[in-house]
């Protein structure tokens, strides 16, 4: 028995060791993406910001002098980009760990509740082999007081292999599954919550595309005659206005396609809409299936206990080997019916908080 505590409890340190180590990837992915992201965005807004240097030569009008022109020119257009650049990498930020988040909980919502119900197996089984020992243990004795007979242990010897077997197949298929850490926020929360970073994150692009509509320029600078070469250098100074005719027709295409992609992302098969739906009729039919095996077993519970009804009072050695292979059987079907139970509920629950 303590060799056996001590399997689980290192089993349990290992599973724990995992989801850490897991929960600090996810985490080390996001803020790497997002540090990517925001350094390409300073970079532009860099770029943005920062006057141009221009250098040539230029003849105003022909029989003129040629001239050469030094300057900088800055754009009001370009200073405004700058900041929603760094705006919308930010958006783009958000919208990716709301996507992680939210697909990652959408892609094992299922495994993690079947590591829970295999978890709660093995306390099940547990339960149930210190019952079952128990039982073992008061049998032996009434075979050494020759009440029993050896071969009227078999039955629970052999219960007992089942258990043994049931609780390994159970780790091992709880070693097999992975699930991240997954957050306690309900489904419909994560999406709707993703749904506006992707409004967010559109009309920050949008944004961006309206400072091409127009443009103010200021162009500053020195210029100087070159042939013949004159003595001094002259300022120059000049600004410039453009804007685009067509920008209302623009900016309403621009807000259309922030609704059209909201629209989009709601049915996208792909997208986390219409994976919450899937996940949805995949709980609903795990709920049918397990009230379906709950009935079945209760059936069969049924007929456990009638029969134990009926050698209830007799102790003769048959009777006793019958109620014995009686309980063991009946402990055997407590753990399925606990099983199930536990499923039901669980499903229940997750289907409640999340839809």
């Amino acid at each position: 028995m303590f060799r056996r505590n001590s399997t689980l409890i290192c089993f349990a340190l290992l599973l724990l060791f995992a989801a850490v180590a897991t929960a600090q990837n996810i985490e080390a992915d996001q803020q790497a993406y997002c540090a990517y992201l925001t350094e390409q965005a300073k970079a532009q807004s860099d770029f943005l910001r920062s006057p141009d240097a221009l250098a040539g030569f230029t003849q105003p009008e022909t029989g003129l002098p040629t001239q050469m022109v030094i300057g900088a020119s800055l754009s009001l257009a370009n200073l405004k980009k700058a900041g929603i650049t760094l705006d919308a990498a930010r958006k783009n930020c958000a919208l990716y760990k709301a996507s992680t988040d939210v697909q990652l909980f959408i892609q094992y919502a299922l495994p993690s509740m079947e590591k829970d119900a295999l978890a709660h197996r093995l306390d099940l089984i547990g339960e149930a082999s210190q019952s079952l020992e128990a039982l073992i243990d008061k049998t032996s004795k009434m075979v050494e007081a020759q009440n029993m007979t050896r071969p009227m242990l078999l039955s629970m010897l052999t219960s007992r292999i089942k258990l043994d077997s049931d609780r390994a197949d159970t780790q091992s298929k709880i070693a097999a599954l992975y699930v991240p850490p997954l957050t306690d926020q309900p489904l419909k929360l994560q999406v709707a919550a993703k749904q506006a970073s992707d409004i967010d994150e559109q009309k920050a692009l949008a944004r961006l595309s309206r400072q091409n509509n127009w443009d103010v320029a200021l162009n500053v600078g020195t210029h100087q005659q070159v042939n013949p070469l004159s003595q001094g250098l002259g300022p120059y100074g000049e600004v410039s206005v453009s804007y685009n005719l067509a920008s209302r027709a623009i900016d309403r295409h621009l807000d259309r396609s922030v609704d059209g992609y909201a629209n989009w992302k709601k049915v996208q098969e792909s997208d986390v809409t219409r994976g919450m739906e899937v996940l949805r009729d995949q709980v609903q039919r795990a709920i049918v299936v397990q009230q379906s095996r709950l009935k079945v077993l209760e059936q069969e519970i049924q007929e456990i206990n009638k029969n134990l009804k009926l050698v209830g009072d007799a102790d003769t050695s048959a009777a006793l080997d019958f109620r014995n292979q009686l309980t063991s059987t009946q402990l055997l079907l407590g753990i399925e019916t606990g099983d199930a139970t536990y499923r039901i509920s669980h499903l229940q629950d997750f289907f409640a908080r999340n839809f």
